[in-house]
């Protein structure tokens, strides 16, 4: 039986990358700096490794890893989410018939800066507003022209995001950081496999409830001028992989590139988890289907945010019934413990975020991030 290793156990999107390898028949293990953790609940894991954080000691990270591998014969590495930043340097240190999914380190980092994906995406034809680095000239006279946001290069999950009003004064301190120019409009978020510039499926969505900056409930929709856009920028990177973004959607319908996220997002939950796993293995097969449903929710998240709306005077109601009436992203009736026993497999992260007092998804890849 075929082994995949998971670098990262923790997110909901790694429970479908496990259930639907599981369920071709490969054997899934999983590396996770946490002792406990989502998947390790799940009837789809057979064994779950702890290792060190990679934000915090890479090298030990990425000797844990090899080493993992070498115990479980494993056959394909699979990274997650922010790790894959990370887990791009692994394959030196691998026999050359283990396959890692994730493009060379240089072109990751790329696009996971938010400078330099704006100036990929507009060498390419596609729309990207304006765009300076913090402190220079090109940065004032963007912010003088209208709102901005303020975002480290290397950020995640809206940590650090500053929308400033015209003529607004800019930050004089703090890491790396690009301003770039407001545009007004309704926001979607794109997930996309993709092979040697070929799309192979992609899911395009939008938050209906938020967690802080991070959404907890989707609804998946139809955008073709979306769709033509990521199309040309895989194309354009010749990329293979998982790639998303985030885009803006202006009063006349069309799509402005914000950033990329070169890994998984929420968005690989509206696929059919083991027609994922098919399409990395064969990725001239078919096409990976989504699933029928256009509305789903992280449910334990969803419940903090409907309470807190009882008390902070939100729309209350309308997300009880949103909360009653969503699927979860978690729940299989023949593997429910990973939903069931969210709040003690999260501990960790729920505890974080109450120290810190911040919601649940900015602090959930903290030993993930890239410094900057």
């Amino acid at each position: 039986m075929p082994t995949v290793l998971l670098t990262l156990g923790r997110l909901p999107k790694a429970l479908d990358l496990a259930r639907g390898f599981s369920r071709i028949g490969w054997r899934v293990v999983v590396a996770e700096p946490f002792g406990r953790h989502l998947c390790g609940s799940s009837r789809a894991v057979a064994r779950s490794y702890r290792v060190p954080a990679p934000a915090t000691d890479r090298p030990g990270y990425l000797a844990a890893l090899a080493e993992v591998v070498a115990v479980e014969n494993v056959s394909l590495v699979l990274p997650v989410s922010e790790e894959i930043l990370h887990v791009a340097h692994l394959p030196p240190l691998l026999p050359p018939a283990v396959r890692v999914v994730a493009m060379p380190p240089d072109i990751l980092l790329r696009l996971h800066h938010k400078g330099s994906f704006i100036d990929f995406a507009r060498a390419q034809g596609l729309d990207v507003p304006e765009s300076a680095p913090l402190g220079t000239a090109a940065a004032h006279s963007i912010v003088s022209a209208g709102k901005v946001v303020v975002k480290p290069v290397h950020g995640c999950s809206g940590r650090g995001v500053l929308r400033l009003e015209q003529g607004a004064a800019l930050p004089d301190h703090g890491p790396p950081a690009i301003v770039q120019r407001f545009i007004e409009g309704p926001e979607f978020s794109t997930c996309s496999l993709a092979h040697q510039g070929r799309v192979l499926g992609t899911s395009i969505y939008r938050g209906t409830l938020m967690g802080g900056s991070v959404a907890v409930a989707f609804e998946r929709v139809a955008h073709p001028a979306i769709a033509d856009w990521v199309a040309r920028f895989v194309a354009a990177a010749n990329w293979s992989g998982f790639i998303a973004f985030d885009l803006i959607v202006d009063a006349e319908g069309r799509p402005w590139g914000l950033e990329c996220n070169p890994r998984t997002t929420s968005g690989l939950h509206f696929f059919q988890c083991e027609d994922i796993a098919r399409a990395l293995l064969d990725p001239d097969g078919a096409a990976p289907r989504l699933r029928p449903e256009t509305h789903l929710q992280q449910f334990w998240s969803c419940l903090t945010e409907t309470q807190l709306s009882l008390f902070r005077g939100g729309p209350f109601r309308r997300n009880l019934r949103a909360l009653l009436t969503t699927r979860d992203v978690c729940w299989r009736a023949d593997d429910p413990m990973p939903l069931l026993a969210m709040p003690w497999t999260t501990w960790p992260i729920i505890r974080m975020a109450a120290q810190r007092r911040v919601p649940f998804g900015e602090v959930a890849t903290l030993d993930l991030a890239l410094g900057s």
